[in-house]
């Protein structure tokens, strides 16, 4: 018997009636030879840790642009948070851990330089719109691997556009890695913001964090017990009202205090004005853009195409490409 088969037996067994079941995924959308060692979620997983998209996240900004030390969050850092929180859900359900690590790790691999700087300025100047969930899709149904894509599962691919937005993921595993990026950002936003000195613990609203926890870590905990005791034995994931409105007041306070005009927010429209001037000239300049990039122009068109190579550069790349077309160079 092969490997694969042995644990897809144990899921069998193990897992929620209401979980996802490799044996019964909707499949890829090409057709392909199964693993005799690894699940179908297990394979995705692994696509993505081992795709370009993935290994820019280091170079990604989560919430403040270049930062002076080593412990401010990245997007990869911010992704491997999620999905630890996501699984440790996901285990305490009984649902399928390797489907929630897939697409935690999957969720942002979309994501533009300076985080959501890049994102709202792409969304405003191009005539497609940006979102980052949906350009995440695109990177793994198209752009890695050459632009043949990883060609991942569907709840795999769901779990991912439905992480953030109004559309709910269709399964269990994608309803928990929704709530685990919202629990990973809120609290790990604000260590950082406490780390910069821009707030402190104490600054945070005391209604929240006497229903949440006082702590960083105590609200993390707190938020995930929560969410594995009023969604145990249910066909749907969620945290208790008490938690879900007090959640929401502390991400408002984020915004209030932190993600809006705060100290270390300044930088941002220096970023848009880097990101918008990149977009336009390469629009105009289209023979600057790589060699597969304007190869893609045949079938993808010309804003597509620089969409894309934009949306995918990493924070220190932009930065590259913009001192190369805009910064004279001693000679």
């Amino acid at each position: 018997m092969h490997i694969r088969e042995y644990f897809e037996d144990i899921e069998e067994r193990l897992l929620f009636e209401f979980a996802s079941f490799s044996r019964k995924s909707k499949g890829r959308d090409r057709d392909e030879k199964q693993c005799d060692i690894r699940t179908v979620f297990q394979r995705d997983r692994d696509r993505i840790i081992y795709s370009k998209a993935f290994r820019r996240l280091k170079h990604k900004t989560q919430v403040f642009i270049s930062p002076e030390g080593d412990h401010y969050r990245t997007r990869l850092t911010h992704t491997l948070e999620v999905s630890q929180i996501a699984r440790t859900i996901a285990r305490c359900l009984r649902l399928n851990e390797d489907l929630t690590e897939a697409i935690a790790l999957g969720h942002d691999l979309g994501h533009t330089p300076f985080g959501h700087a890049g994102e709202r300025v792409l969304n405003r100047i191009s005539t497609f719109g940006f979102k980052h969930n949906e350009q995440s899709v695109r990177v793994v149904e198209v752009l890695e691997k050459d632009r043949k894509g990883l060609n991942l599962t569907w709840e795999v691919r769901d779990g991912i556009r439905c992480h953030t937005g109004k559309d709910i993921p269709s399964t269990l595993e994608g309803q928990v890695v929704r709530l685990a990026d919202k629990i990973a950002y809120i609290n790990h936003d604000i260590e950082d913001a406490i780390r910069g000195g821009i707030i402190s613990e104490e600054d945070l609203p005391k209604e929240c964090t006497r229903i949440l926890g006082k702590t960083s870590s105590l609200r993390i905990n707190n938020m995930i017990t929560d969410i594995i005791i009023n969604s145990y034995g249910n066909n749907y994931i969620c945290m208790s009202p008490d938690f879900q409105e007090s959640s929401k007041m502390l991400r408002d306070y984020m915004f209030e205090n932190v993600y809006i005009g705060s100290v270390a927010k300044k930088e941002e429209s220096k970023a848009e004005l880097m990101i918008e001037e990149l977009y336009l000239y390469l629009l105009k300049k289209p023979d600057l853009l790589p060699a597969d990039s304007q190869k893609a122009i045949e079938t993808e068109g010309l804003e597509r195409t620089v969409l894309d190579y934009v949306a995918g550069m990493s924070d220190r790349y932009a930065l590259k490409k913009f001192q190369q077309i805009y910064i004279p160079v001693s000679w």
